[in-house]
């Protein structure tokens, strides 16, 4: 089997061409923070929006910058993120052996998949993951922020928390295995509100209380299954950054709200 899953938002979602994406993902890191006098440790986890990168990149890009301390040691990311165009039930698998960008391929970790495929809620649906863009959006900032890995890409449809939460425990590793949840956050709301309704949101995830509804994060599913593991294994959230397409794109009438949140281990957030 030799199955590669081609770009489908190349172009639209992100610059098509190598070079221009490159740059501009590079320009996004550069501009997401100023370099810690100390290499920061890596979170284990992160949640990042996915919309086009004109509206989220810079904010997704403050949860990638943060990643630099771990670029050697990184060697699989879990990537779960919901579907929004085929419908699903459970976790899907792309049935892929690579995901192919402008930047490259990435390889997909078949040691990894074989150890959650038997699960129930995991399947196999090369539809879900055909056309959908919340997964194919951050690999381009894996690519240029990490060295070598592999990646475990879930498109979750109809699931549960606690369904996601077994198969993250299954590949949780160590500080060799990152979990990346892709969700934006309220979506068509008028400025204003959008803005008090994330805040709301980012309230509960900081507070770990996963208990998000899909009015809240369109990635509500994964993101509670984070939390729930992330409670289990004791880990701190931060928040990186919170705006929303009114604050990047101009547009303050109907908006779509995007936050960047770190989980790290309780060792590796200070004093």
């Amino acid at each position: 089997m030799n199955q590669v899953r081609p770009p489908a938002v190349a172009g639209a979602f992100y610059p098509g061409q190598a070079r221009v994406l490159a740059a501009s993902v590079m320009k996004m890191l550069v501009g997401a923070a100023p370099a810690p006098a100390a290499p920061a440790p890596a979170p284990k986890a992160i949640i990042v929006p996915h919309a086009g990168y004109v509206y989220s990149g810079s904010t997704a890009a403050k949860a990638y910058a943060r990643l630099a301390s771990g670029r050697g040691t990184i060697r699989r990311v879990v990537l779960l993120g919901p579907v929004h165009r085929v419908a699903v039930r459970g976790l899907a698998l792309p049935g892929a052996d690579r995901f192919a960008t402008p930047l490259g391929e990435v390889e997909v970790d078949h040691a990894a998949v074989a150890r959650i495929e038997h699960l129930p809620q995991v399947c196999v649906s090369a539809a879900a993951h055909a056309m959908e863009h919340s997964l194919e959006v951050q690999l381009p900032f894996l690519q240029s922020v990490l060295e070598d890995f592999k990646l475990v890409p879930l498109a979750v449809g109809d699931a549960t928390p606690v369904e996601v939460a077994k198969v993250l425990e299954v590949l949780w590793g160590g500080a060799e295995t990152l979990i990346v949840i892709s969700s934006d956050l309220s979506h068509y709301l008028s400025y204003d509100r959008a803005r008090a309704v994330d805040a709301a949101t980012v309230r509960d995830i900081l507070g770990m209380h996963p208990g998000l509804d899909h009015e809240q994060a369109c990635g509500a599913t994964p993101v509670n299954g984070l939390l729930l593991e992330a409670l289990r294994h004791r880990l701190h959230p931060e928040l990186l950054g919170l705006c929303n397409s009114g604050d990047s794109a101009g547009d303050k009438g109907r908006v779509v709200g995007y936050a960047s949140i770190a989980f790290l281990p309780e060792t590796g957030h200070g004093h």
